[in-house]
């Protein structure tokens, strides 16, 4: 029987999911700490349950970047041959294909990674992501100057594969995805708009790997979490999850083309922080 604990947790879940997906504290890892405590599971089963959650956000995500992903599907099928199409597909391809490399074997061995070694991801991710803030800040300094910063059509092969890689180690317990993949475009110097939009973009196809990767290697470990939180239980979390996420994804590229964003980038900055420092201190 679905009981009002249940709701309650699967509400939780769903909201937990939802802003750390955009925020760079992890997922997956908050996911994993509320699990460990709302459902009783262990290290393992909370962190195969953090990454089967993400399946909320991608349908957020999708949602939110439908136009994008129905190009990449007429590029698929020889529909759209327009340069801005196929250099779209390509980027997806090279950067998916490159985050599997990377986070396939990691994700294998994550769940001997606890404690402090979850807090200092965090920490680096939040000090690049002040480092961001200043080179935003530049950018736009130098926008005003008239030396144009860099647009997704300046990116090439090389680039792809560095988000990819990057984004490949968010299968670390600890990484926030969107953090590091959006602090390597930023890197770059990519507008800071274009930045979550991108990240965001290639976030779909990582997230959509480590949820069918979840089901074929650690099918008892959700199994575990399902008959705790049951079925009804998990479409209300994966529900919440998508709702909230639309709103946020809205919100984060908005303000990422406005002046603002600088101030945001420090403050995503001083979470991921926080959060590392958090961890180490309690050894979560």
């Amino acid at each position: 029987m679905f009981t009002v604990s249940q709701v309650i947790s699967s509400v939780i879940l769903g909201i937990v999911q939802a802003l750390s997906e955009w925020l760079p504290i992890s997922s997956k890892t908050q996911v994993l700490i509320a699990s460990q405590y709302l459902l009783n599971l262990n290290f393992s089963q909370a962190y195969t349950f953090g990454l089967f959650m993400e399946i909320g956000t991608v349908i957020a995500a999708i949602i939110y970047f439908r136009k994008e992903v129905w190009t990449l599907i007429k590029v698929l099928f020889m529909k759209d041959k327009s340069p801005e199409g196929r250099s779209m597909f390509m980027y997806v391809l090279v950067a998916t294909i490159a985050t599997g490399i990377i986070g396939a074997p990691i994700y294998l061995v994550a769940d001997s990674i606890t404690g402090i070694s979850l807090g200092i991801p965090m920490i680096i991710i939040g000090l690049i992501l002040m480092g961001d803030a200043l080179v935003i800040r530049h950018s736009r300094s130098k926008q005003r100057e008239g030396v144009n910063v860099r647009k997704f059509k300046d990116l090439g092969l090389k680039e792809y594969v560095v988000i990819g890689i990057t984004q490949g180690l968010a299968a670390l317990p600890g990484v926030s995805r969107s953090g590091i993949t959006t602090s390597t475009l930023l890197l770059m110097k990519v507008e800071p708009d274009e930045s979550f939009r991108l990240s965001f973009i290639i976030g779909i196809f990582a997230s959509i790997a480590a949820f069918a990767l979840t089901l074929i290697v650690s099918k008892a470990n959700v199994m575990a979490a399902l008959s705790d939180i049951s079925l009804a239980g998990m479409l209300i979390a994966i529900i919440v999850a998508a709702v909230i996420s639309i709103f946020l994804i809205d919100f984060l590229i908005k303000i990422a083309g406005r002046s603002k964003i600088v101030y945001l980038t420090a403050a995503l900055g001083m979470i991921a922080i926080t959060g590392g420092v958090i961890y180490m201190i309690f050894g979560i």
